[in-house]
């Protein structure tokens, strides 16, 4: 297995974990639930750290591609500030749900305001997550560049009688 492949498979972590966690904590919120909303931070933190390995894997990613026909350099570039800004925003989500989830050890109340600003937080990862996973998805795939080129459009039916005959 090689970088690329290694960056492809722990890439897709840090975007699903996100959604997932967002997920099971607003249901935590709605439920109200304590044993929920614990187990749901303890999910955050271990999700916002995921961004670690998917980040440490993407040097190796680019040595395997960057010479590679198609492949520009100023995609990699973006993808990788984007990278450090989303390694920073995961591992600072599994603090702030780390420090939530101490502060509602000690107080019920506290565990539920802790979980809602950990929701919102988690909320704006996700976005990071998602978005830095689509600019790296535009090193290799053309087709979801803006301006690419677009696969002409259907004959109209006028058109498909003629050649029909």
């Amino acid at each position: 297995m090689n970088g690329a492949q290694l960056h492809l498979m722990l890439n897709h972590l840090p975007v699903m974990g996100a959604l997932f966690s967002l997920l099971l904590l607003g249901w935590a919120l709605v439920r109200r639930s304590p044993e929920l909303l614990k187990t749901a931070l303890v999910v955050v933190v271990l999700v916002g750290l995921t961004s670690v390995p998917a980040y440490l894997t993407g040097e190796p990613a680019e040595q395997v591609i960057e010479h590679l026909p198609g492949v520009d350099e100023a995609y990699i570039s973006e993808h990788e500030s984007l990278g450090k800004f989303a390694l920073t925003s995961g591992v600072t989500l599994s603090l702030v749900a780390a420090v939530a989830l101490g502060i509602g050890l000690r107080s019920p109340k506290g565990l539920l305001i802790g979980a809602a600003l950990v929701w919102l937080l988690n909320a704006l990862v996700f976005g990071v997550m998602g978005y830095t996973a689509h600019s790296g998805g535009m090193i290799r795939h053309p087709e979801i560049r803006s301006g690419a080129v677009q696969a002409p459009a259907e004959q109209s039916g006028g058109e498909r009688e003629l050649h029909e005959d």
